[in-house]
């Protein structure tokens, strides 16, 4: 039964239905239609007021009060451009137990324990304050300086805000927190809202920096209206395998600097530490080159890192051959095993192909194609590549050896880690010294040249 006089709207896309429904029809949003009265407002004409403060010209405004302060956690002031803006709102989200509790312990140990420093306040809507510290006391980041608080309504918050007066905020998580304000249960579309937009006007009055935890939904996006993501300044990203330490927090959007940018992380049993040079815990130098393996550098965000690829292609006895992938895109697997078959000559129809990355690392851009092709092409041959030797490079449908974004950047990482050859797609610009790089137009070029560099 409709309502006479109430309409229903979408808080993600402002679409209006008639009646309630659990899904948006127009954006496919769970949870987001809204009642709302059908009666619109006549629109005012708005009188001019006084100003907070008058319009000065861009060049007298002080920057000073706007600089970013470091967190302590190199790799995150990394990805947040330097460090914490006061007044700035970041959001953290990321899947559950990938650490995104331990690595804000990590920030707030860090923040209030450094010389000089301020109080930190982590208030948490999931765990008790006992289970919080049982944490920190297991991972060391225990501080006289940081404050507990095990609360959920938002205008508790504040009043601990008010009594404690931290230099930073950390909120675990906005999903958890409810205002007193608005009707709705926490994680509701309605409650979110109001508590970002609370702390978000918290954050600005008094200059002080928020970080908030977001959950993420099924599809790895963040939980919540979209307008979440509009309200605050910075949203990272916390990514990791369950089956592998490594850990990754990956800008989405930030106001105050570049973001593209990835900060590396490992985690341990006695918590979580950056991993400034992350290439090392892709490959491994100390065990001698087999068949089936190749080097490739990819891009994360600006950051360089070296991956191996590994193939192993052995004789099927069934009708049809198992195909497996892991830490690779399976749709660019299989286009590089009909180009391999087509171009390269080499027969993989009646063969088991198995392909992957090693030490949890995942690569979905086009680059690592060349990369594959050697490795596949290795293992059939059982020829072990040069361990000097990397592999830079689109492969497309036609054989051809593509390029590809940063092509210098890769190659100078691979330099500066001791790698002698490179193969790389023709007309890659402006390359540094220190290795020879060898330019393939397709794949038979490629595999030429491969054969060519010595095994060492």
């Amino acid at each position: 039964m409709v309502k006479k006089g109430i309409s229903y709207r979408c808080a993600e896309c402002g679409n209006e239905v008639a009646k309630w429904v659990g899904r948006c029809p127009e954006c496919h949003a769970w949870g987001t239609v809204e009642e709302r009265g059908s009666a619109r407002p006549a629109i005012a004409r708005v009188a001019a007021g006084a100003p907070s403060a008058p319009a000065r010209p861009i060049g007298q405004v002080d920057i000073e009060a706007a600089r970013a302060k470091p967190t302590g956690v190199s790799e995150l002031d990394r990805v947040l451009g330097g460090g914490l803006v006061p007044g700035a709102v970041i959001l953290l989200a990321g899947e559950p137990g990938v650490g995104k509790s331990t690595l804000l312990l990590e920030v707030a140990y860090q923040w209030a324990a450094r010389e000089g420093g301020s109080a930190s306040l982590y208030v948490t809507g999931e765990e008790s304050a006992g289970q919080v510290r049982l944490r920190a006391e297991r991972t060391g980041n225990v501080d006289d300086g940081m404050y507990l608080a095990a609360e959920s309504d938002l205008s508790a918050i504040l009043g601990h805000v008010d009594a404690v007066n931290p230099g930073v905020l950390i909120v675990d998580s906005v999903q958890t927190m409810a205002s007193p304000q608005v009707e709705g249960s926490p994680g509701g579309v309605t409650q979110v809202r109001a508590v970002t937009s609370g702390l978000v006007a918290l954050a600005k009055e008094r200059g002080l920096p928020v970080v908030l935890v977001g959950h993420v939904t099924k599809d790895g996006s963040v939980a919540g209206p979209r307008v979440l993501e509009h309200l605050v300044d910075v949203v990272l990203h916390f990514e990791g395998d369950r089956h592998s330490t490594l850990r990754m927090v990956r800008g989405v959007k930030n106001r105050f600097g570049a973001a593209d940018e990835i900060g590396c992380f490992e985690l341990r049993e006695d918590g979580i530490a950056g991993v400034p040079d992350p290439s090392g815990l892709f490959i491994n130098r100390d065990q001698p080159q087999v068949p089936g393996t190749a080097i490739t550098v990819a891009m994360e965000g600006k950051r360089p890192l070296l991956g191996e690829v590994q193939a192993l292609v052995a004789s099927s006895s069934l009708a049809q051959p198992r195909r497996a992938v892991s830490g690779l895109d399976s749709s660019r697997v299989s286009m590089v095993l009909a180009v391999l078959e087509k171009r390269g000559g080499v027969r993989l129809g009646d063969k088991d192909v198995y392909v992957a990355t090693v030490g949890g690392m995942k690569v979905t851009e086009p680059a690592a194609d060349l990369a594959m092709v050697l490795a596949l092409a290795s293992s059939v041959e059982d020829v072990a590549l040069s361990s000097r030797l990397v592999a830079i490079g689109e492969v497309g449908l036609a054989g051809e050896v593509r390029r590809v974004a940063g092509v210098g950047r890769r190659i100078a990482e691979a330099a500066r880690l001791g790698f002698t050859h490179a193969l790389v797609p023709p007309d890659a610009g402006k390359l540094p010294d220190g290795i020879r790089v060898l330019e393939v137009t397709n794949v038979a070029d490629a595999l030429q040249a491969a054969q060519h560099v010595r095994v060492g």
